[in-house]
């Protein structure tokens, strides 16, 4: 089976929907699956792998600053490597609705070849971020229309990470068929010692909170900022970050300030880390927080958890993260800076019962092993597959039947 990714910049580094399309095709290969890639150059490693598919680097105006802060950047859709790509496919699978995605799925609609796509990015993670939240919600709600008009309704299936995305297309009626598929996430073993350290009753001893995210308006770091000034536990919390975005100089200043006001004894950790280092540090820590209010799965939390750390998970409309959560010691509503605090304090007062939690949450993530999430993206593609032959078939029929007709009318015998 020949399965063609489309994705504006699949060689990324930082950016979730780019680094789960990687493992994902990573892990269809490894299932013996043709797969290649459409998408932009590898512009952080010009010397390292391409796609097989390549197309130029597009410059959004006006937006373009604000991306870059990302690490990221659009594709662009002109030229002869969109139509080679899809017809040299048996699917069509879209990662975005951007430019190159509407390109590729109107050649696969005139080449008559299924599409399916994976809902990845929600439109508030977009605009926020450029307008606010307040100044972004109508243009997110046309957005999001336009999305599901122009693109989800073209779709054969269409994956949706958690039931918070299914529901929330399920609300506006789109014609493709949703279902719920974790993006999944890589076995990793746990490297957390199964008997806590000697010194993890010690009261003095810095209790290491981490949050895992990018540096931007939607994941809510300020909320957690707040919080720990309203914990009891504030002088022994050891924060660490790790991520980057467009607010990441604001956000690093306002955790600093924690230090600078004596509020924490130990002064924050900002930083980016890669999977190897960001394993370690979710080994270590004692709490791992997520604020985010616009989240489509949060895959960064996943890996966290499977180093058996405890999570506390803002519950949102627009989040689905909180599916992870085991029970509500472990939710806060989104922006409560009270509630999270209580829920920190909670956790840090029960320093026991935290540690067996957190191999309960390692265990949990067993079921969204990446490979087992393939073998049902592969029955996707086929049925895909299947699904747009019989669609031609009845078609076919369609304009045979209407044919006979028609020539049984004009070919009526003389009485």
């Amino acid at each position: 089976m020949k399965i063609l990714f489309v994705v504006n910049n699949y060689f990324c580094k930082g950016n979730g929907l780019d680094e789960s399309a990687r493992r994902t095709v990573q892990a269809l290969r490894a299932a013996g699956q043709d797969v290649r890639v459409l998408s932009g150059p590898n512009l952080e490693d010009p010397q390292g792998p391409h796609p097989e598919f390549e197309v130029k680097k597009f410059h959004f105006p006006l937006m373009q600053p604000i991306l870059d802060s990302f690490g990221y950047h659009y594709a662009d859709w002109h030229g002869p490597a969109v139509e080679e790509a899809v017809r040299w496919a048996d699917v069509v699978h879209l990662e975005e609705t951007f430019f190159i995605h509407h390109a590729a799925m109107n050649w696969a609609r005139k080449l008559g070849k299924p599409i399916t796509g994976t809902y990845h990015v929600h439109p508030e993670n977009i605009v926020f971020n450029c307008l606010g939240r307040r100044g972004g919600y109508l243009i997110c709600q046309i957005l999001y229309r336009y999305w599901c008009r122009v693109f989800y309704d073209k779709y054969e299936y269409l994956q949706c990470p958690t039931d918070n995305v299914r529901e929330r297309l399920e609300r506006h009626h789109v014609k493709a068929h949703c279902f719920t598929l974790s993006n999944g996430v890589i076995p990793d073993r746990c490297i957390r010692p199964t008997t806590p350290p000697a010194d993890y009753l010690d009261p003095n001893r810095p209790l290491d909170l981490i949050y895992i995210g990018r540096t931007a308006i939607e994941k809510d770091q300020p909320t957690l900022y707040e919080a720990i000034r309203l914990s009891k536990y504030a002088k022994r919390i050891r924060l660490h970050i790790a991520g980057r975005g467009p607010k990441l100089k604001e956000y690093t200043r306002m955790a600093e300030q924690l230090y600078e006001d004596g509020v924490v004894g130990y002064r924050p950790v900002v930083g980016f880390y890669n999977r190897a280092q960001l394993r370690q540090l979710a080994a270590q820590a004692d709490l791992a927080v997520h604020c985010a209010y616009v989240e489509v799965e949060g895959m960064s939390i996943t890996e966290a958890l499977q180093q058996a750390v405890v999570p506390v998970i803002a519950t949102a409309r627009y989040s689905g993260t909180d599916a992870y959560a085991l029970d509500e010691r472990s939710t806060f509503p989104e922006g409560d800076a009270r509630a999270l605090a209580e829920r920190i304090d909670y956790w840090f007062d029960h320093p026991q019962e935290r540690w067996e939690m957190g191999f309960r949450y390692a265990e949990s993530m067993e079921k969204y092993d990446i490979a087992r999430c393939a073998q049902t993206l592969i029955d996707m593609f086929r049925k895909a597959i299947k699904r747009k032959h019989e669609e031609k078939h009845h078609h076919l029929i369609s304009i045979f039947t209407v044919f006979k007709r028609k020539a049984a009318r004009h070919y009526q015998p003389v009485a």
